[in-house]
């Protein structure tokens, strides 16, 4: 049981592994630009994400289905606070201040979108999968609020920075906010069917471009040659074992319904999240950190992810 449950799990991380690697040998070899990869990242983000959101919640919603459906933002409040309560203790790998807050945002935000739509579309029926897709984007509501908010304070830390309060509003959780509002309005009911195919395909193209968006992404990291090899190690052992195991031990004292305690292993598993590779860029802030652990952290984390689903299949299910 335990092999056939690592087997199902690393084709799964595999699955996505290829289309990811196409990206990132695009990119070293430029036959994707700088430019190129933005514009593809602005479409995922803009376009076919939010339309997949809308979409899904259209089709799929219903509040008395999801009856608990609020407790999903709170969970992407809940989890990056564990984060930052797991990462605490490893601060001592880092020197300065501003190491120590990179090594926090690095263990408390995970790839939270990308990589668990992909996954859960690779592991489970489609009808198991739309339900978690409902969980993956209610849980990102609080979650991009979050991320959007703090870090950037959190790895910046000018007294001078100003609130921008319409930045926590992403499109996708816009989008997330307007199929809310459309279920509980009944506004879903004047949406004209025959729209509703073609912008499914759209939608459905989101997974694919995600994760090539996230391989070529990865491409255009650049490792520092004296890079503090200890303090990746420790973001590593935090972020992808130490937070996973927490998890799992929590998930077996507790019962907690299948598909949420899979949501929160998925969840709790993940690499850093791409993001703050974007907020320290554009921050204009050095990088100690966040690149050579974003980078580093995804690769070990196809070793790590089907290690602890194989884990929670064997002893939870």
């Amino acid at each position: 049981m335990f092999l056939i449950s690592f087997k199902v799990t690393v084709v799964a991380i595999l699955q996505i592994f290829i289309i990811g690697l196409i990206g990132f040998l695009l990119v070293k070899k430029r036959f994707l630009s700088n430019e190129g990869l933005n514009n593809l990242s602005r479409l995922v983000i803009f376009v076919t994400l939010p339309v997949l959101i809308i979409c899904k919640f259209v089709e799929d919603f219903d509040f008395g289905l999801y009856p608990n459906w609020w407790v999903y933002p709170i969970l992407g409040l809940i989890i990056a606070a564990i984060g930052f309560m797991v990462a605490l203790p490893f601060t001592w790998s880092v020197s300065n201040q501003k190491e120590k807050r990179q090594f926090l945002s690095l263990v408390g935000f995970q790839n939270s979108g990308y990589l668990p739509l992909a996954l859960v579309a690779a592991l489970l029926s489609k009808e198991e999968a739309t339900a978690m897709f409902i969980y993956i984007f209610l849980y990102l509501i609080g979650f991009n609020l979050l991320i959007w908010s703090i870090v950037p304070y959190l790895l910046t830390f000018h007294r001078n920075n100003r609130f921008e309060f319409l930045k926590l509003f992403s499109p996708p959780v816009l989008a997330t906010l307007f199929g809310l509002l459309l279920v509980f309005s009944g506004g879903r009911k004047f949406v004209p069917q025959f729209i509703l195919p073609p912008l499914k395909m759209l939608g459905d193209c989101t997974l694919p471009l995600a994760i090539f968006v996230v391989g070529a992404g990865l491409a255009e990291v650049k490792l520092k040659e004296g890079l503090n090899k200890r303090a990746v190690f420790f973001v590593i052992l935090a972020k992808l074992m130490i937070l996973p195991a927490i998890a799992l031990v929590f998930l077996t004292k507790f019962s907690i319904p299948g598909p949420l305690a899979l949501f929160l292993l998925i969840e709790t598993a993940m690499p850093s999240a791409t993001s703050l590779s974007i907020i320290i860029r554009e921050s204009k802030e050095q990088d100690y950190l966040i690149n050579s652990s974003i980078f580093i952290g995804h690769l070990v984390s196809i070793f790590t992810i089907p290690l602890f689903l194989t884990l929670f299949y064997f002893m939870i299910q």
